[in-house]
């Protein structure tokens, strides 16, 4: 079975949104926890980053 490329995917997990956008993992935790956050999906506990919400969300912040 192939791996789908980071680019492709739809939901992102933290260590991949980090290596994806060189943030750092704490950097996305703290990020993630703001409830008003527009790119974190959370499956039970864990938190994946929903990939085109985030782009989006990179290209507007003037600062992370």
């Amino acid at each position: 079975m192939n791996e789908i490329p980071v680019w492709e995917k739809l939901n992102l997990s933290i260590e991949e949104a980090s290596a994806y956008s060189n943030i750092g993992i704490n950097r996305l935790y703290k990020m993630t926890e703001d409830p008003s956050c527009p790119f974190v999906l959370y499956v039970g506990k864990k938190r994946v980053i929903k990939r085109k919400e985030f782009e989006r969300y990179i290209e507007k912040a003037f600062e992370v």
